[in-house]
This record gives C-alpha cells, structure tokens and sequence, in this order.
C-alpha cells in the first residue's frame, strides 16, 4: 500500500495538475476545480451498430445543461448510418432522424418509443441511389411526422431546404449547408456553434471518412464537390466531428482536422481530385503530347 500511494503521490506532482486538490487519499473521489468557473469537462459516450466509443471534451455547463440525445444506427446491406437527434431538455422530447432506411424503420421506431421521444421530421442528405430512403414508410407509421430533403435535390418532401436554413427540434437545431458534387441536391446538416461543443456535421456523401462520393452519376461533378467540401466542410472547427451516410471499413466517426490532414483524396489538389475521381467512371484517358 505504501509504494502504491507513493507512485500515485509521484504521479500527481509530476502531473501538470499539480497544486489542485488531488493527495493520495482523496485521488479517486474528489472532483477537479478549474481555475475558470463554469468549465468542466463532460464525457459524452455515442452507440453505433457495432460498438460503443467515448470522448471528453471541454464543454460549458450551460450548453451540457442543453439535453442533446444522439445515436448512430447501421443497415448493413448498404453500410447506411442512419442519425437520431433529440432534445431530451425539451418537454415533448423532439427528435429527428437523419438518413433512414426503408428496411430498419421497424427498429429506429422502436428506439423512438423506448426513450420516449416524439419524431417530428425524417431527413435526407440527397437522393440516395443505393438504398431506398424510409421516410415515406415513417410518413405511414408517424402521423403529423414531416419529411426534408433540399429543394435542389428536384425530390418530394413536405419540407424544401435551401443553404443557411436552420431545421429546429427544441430548443436545438440543424444548420442546413450546401454540398453539392456527389449529386446536384446534396447537402451537409451541421449543428449550432452555440449548441453541445464539439459541432457535429452530417456529411451524407460528400465526405466520406478517409474518402467521399462518387462524382458520375446523378448530376455530379468533381470540381463541384471539391469546392463544396473545402468551402462548406473544411471550413468549420476542425474538432467539428464528422458523420457520414456510409461508411465500408468499420470506421464510425472522423473529424474534420483528421480529414483535411489525411483525406486520400480530398489532400491533393483540385486537379489532381479530378483524375481520381475520373478513375472510379473505369475510364481510361489519353493525354495526348503535341
């Protein structure tokens, strides 16, 4: 007990906590005092399909008093994330959902009622070409339930979103961003910079984790995606935490300094993002030397 408590007593005064409250006898049960008032550290723990990740970040309490319930949910067949948002500091508990999937409305309806929530919108990044979208089943299941997707999209929906709309649920909303590249109507929803910290933008297929869409179907366009995600995505806080509508490797989450420091595809420049793109059409170019 002795060479315990003077390791941990080492520990401390090498520490650059040193000189707040943290002796030995009341290290695992004394809560640290910042120097700044109303700072304090907050974990947040996030679910997935296949696991469970946690963080800790440097939140202000009156932001951690502003309930945001977030989970991510997977359909495997298309390797979709589908996004629920809710504020649970709201008396009616109002949720959206991000990218459903016709084939698990069953289980993300489920969720819903098992956390007591009330869904209020079903939201599409774009126009989804490998998977059917589930909000016309949710219109279905969920009377007075609204569905969004961008005006440029040219899609049906009771709610048409241009850039800088803001879509409320509560006293929290989403920040609606022009994406546009991996097809004509894509868009990125980012929350407040004054809501729960870090910001979190739901990507769609613009930004990929190490990756992004491809740029040959559906009114795509290279030199359109680049600009979108460099102006639009790269631009935000790079601790901003990056959600995208799919992903193939296991990866769940990213941020956008990780993507801007190690993007295979969107590092390079602009002219060189065209030839890699170019290359997913499997077609081969010839440059011709006069």
């Amino acid at each position: 007990m002795l060479r315990i408590n003077t390791l941990i007593l080492w520990l401390v005064k090498s520490s650059p906590l040193n000189g707040w409250n943290l002796s030995p006898q009341t290290l695992t049960k004394t809560t640290l005092s910042f120097p700044k008032p109303g700072i304090k550290f907050q974990t947040h723990v996030f679910s997935s399909a296949s696991k469970t990740c946690s963080y800790t970040t440097l939140c202000d309490s009156s932001m951690t008093r502003r309930g945001l319930l977030f989970r991510q949910l997977f359909e495997k067949e298309s390797s979709t994330y589908t996004y629920l948002l809710a504020d649970v500091s709201h008396p009616r508990k109002p949720a959206v959902l991000i990218d459903p999937v016709d084939k698990t409305v069953e289980r993300d309806l489920h969720l819903v009622k098992e956390l007591g929530l009330k869904l209020i919108y079903a939201m599409n990044t774009h126009v989804h070409a490998d998977h059917v979208t589930g909000t016309g089943l949710l219109k279905t299941k969920v009377p007075g339930m609204k569905s969004i997707i961008s005006k440029a999209s040219n899609s049906k929906a009771d709610i048409l979103v241009e850039a800088g709309d803001k879509i409320y649920f509560g006293d929290l909303f989403l920040e609606v961003r022009a994406t546009p590249g991996h097809t004509l109507g894509c868009v990125t929803y980012v929350t407040g910079s004054d809501q729960p910290q870090p910001r979190m933008a739901f990507t769609g297929d613009a930004l990929l984790i190490r990756g992004c869409g491809r740029t040959d179907f559906q009114g795509g366009s290279s030199r359109q995606l680049y600009e979108s995600v460099h102006s639009q995505i790269f631009t935000l806080p790079e601790d901003t935490l990056v959600y995208p509508a799919h992903d193939y490797k296991g990866f769940t989450v990213s941020t956008v300094g990780e993507e801007k420091l190690y993007n295979p595809r969107l590092t390079r420049d602009e002219a060189a993002f065209f030839f890699v793109q170019l290359s997913l059409r499997h077609v081969t170019v010839y440059v011709l030397q006069i």
